[in-house]
């Protein structure tokens, strides 16, 4: 099928020696065919069939977010769990709800997610998971493109794995080797952190992880607590540990790296580690705000997440965008830290990377798969129209948004989801809260 967007304001990437640059907005067309970008321009190939056309007049066509580390299925837990320190927040109260889910819960949860990331022109999230199958059953149904996760957790008994964490990679391979069938799914090994996964297990999952080629996505030095007790019973960082266990030696996404030294800093730059940041959680759970601006200027490739909605309360990436852009020019007390520039690429070709995706996706070229956002841009936010990126990481909110297209497909057209009935969806999470007791 061939969609035409013509005559938008698009938003394409700059490169200088073939390394990117920056992004700028051309008034240009797009051509689809199929689940690609077939041409950018506004001559339109003989060979071109136009099956469907947008008119992209008073439109802002931007490469679809990237969520780099969530967890969809806790949107059940959402404004349920404030105000708490982050250990009585995880043991006190996330993991006593997690243990009454059934797997089907954790399948409306993401399908919640999915209704809220596709409305705020998220296209692509890596997920940490526990039910298998549930995710990635969404996923399919909903048209997103996803990396995903088993979480694991467990210990070295005896010579081997005890059995919860034998249980839980056998869940991994299984989901991995039944899969739903789309290739708008990748998946990698997901050890949950440091503080739940003793040494010997977390190498055995390194280990595992090279063995199948596999990248790994962990939550690193995310609290205070978390690195004071490292120290304590480990003589290490939570980074130190990491990457001592192997978790390094493959492509690793490391979700928050907030607590972190300028040897942690080192290390994830030398080993090529992928960092998430989530300004929002972090922030709510009291956990502090990341060195970004140095992990950048070290060489390390930043990528935004949302985080679960049990800490966040949003899966909204243009939130994140804005508070990414905003909080550390704060903390460094100079407005040229974090530019528009650079949170719009944490948001979209920096996702794309860590999450072994550089060639698909998280920018608009010809060639990539067509993950589109289309804003309406006759809103407060976007007029007047003057420096349109800055726009983006500062006055949009994400009701913009209008219509989004994943892998070629239309998923969302005028604010209406088209892959699966939201109804149905609020209906069902709503009888979930009310059966686990969340609020009780």
């Amino acid at each position: 099928m061939g969609i035409l967007i013509k005559d938008a304001n698009v938003v394409v990437p700059v490169y200088k020696d073939g390394v990117y640059e920056k992004s700028e907005v051309a008034n240009t067309s797009i051509g689809i065919l199929g689940k690609n970008i077939y041409f950018i321009g506004n001559d339109i190939p003989v060979d071109f069939t136009v099956d469907e056309e947008i008119n992209g007049k008073g439109k802002l066509v931007i490469p679809g977010l990237i969520n780099a580390h969530t967890h969809s299925y806790m949107t059940l837990f959402r404004n349920c769990a404030d105000d708490l320190t982050f250990m009585d927040w995880l043991f006190g109260r996330i993991d006593p709800l997690e243990g009454k889910l059934v797997p089907e819960d954790a399948y409306w949860g993401a399908k919640l997610a999915m209704i809220e990331m596709i409305k705020s022109g998220t296209t692509c999230f890596c997920d940490m998971q526990m039910h298998i199958h549930q995710t990635t059953k969404a996923v399919a149904e909903s048209g997103m493109r996803a990396v995903v996760g088993r979480g694991l957790v467990g210990a070295m008994e005896n010579g081997g794995v005890n059995e919860a964490g034998s249980s839980r990679i056998a869940e991994a391979y299984e989901e991995m080797e039944d899969g739903v069938l789309t290739d708008r799914l990748g998946f990698m090994l997901a050890p949950h952190a440091p503080y739940t996964c003793d040494f010997g297990f977390l190498k055995y999952v390194a280990d595992e992880a090279k063995n199948k080629e596999l990248g790994i996505t962990i939550h690193l030095s995310e609290s205070v607590s978390e690195c004071e007790n490292m120290a304590k019973d480990q003589n290490m960082t939570p980074i130190e540990y990491a990457h001592k266990a192997g978790c390094f030696d493959v492509p690793c996404v490391a979700a928050h790296c907030v607590q972190v030294t300028d040897s942690d800093i080192e290390i994830l730059a030398k080993n090529g580690v992928n960092v998430v940041s989530n300004p929002a959680s972090n922030m709510k759970l009291g956990n502090g705000f990341a060195p970004v601006k140095k992990m950048m200027d070290a060489g390390v490739n930043i990528a935004l997440g949302t985080d679960g909605a049990a800490s966040n309360n949003s899966l909204n990436l243009f939130h994140e965008l804005s508070l990414m852009t905003l909080i550390h020019k704060g903390v460094n007390k100079t407005p040229q830290c974090i530019s528009a520039q650079e949170g719009f690429a944490m948001a979209t070709i920096n996702g794309a990377k860590a999450l072994g995706l550089g060639g698909i996706t998280g920018s608009i070229e010809v060639g990539k798969r067509a993950d589109l956002a289309i804003l309406d841009m006759r809103t407060p936010s976007l007029t007047p129209a003057n420096d349109l990126i800055a726009a983006l990481s500062y006055s949009v909110n994400g009701s913009e948004v209008e219509t989004v297209i994943i892998d070629g497909s239309i998923v969302m057209k005028d604010r209406k989801i088209l892959t699966f009935d939201e109804d149905e969806v609020y209906d069902k999470v709503n009888a979930i809260v009310e059966r686990i007791g969340v609020m009780d």
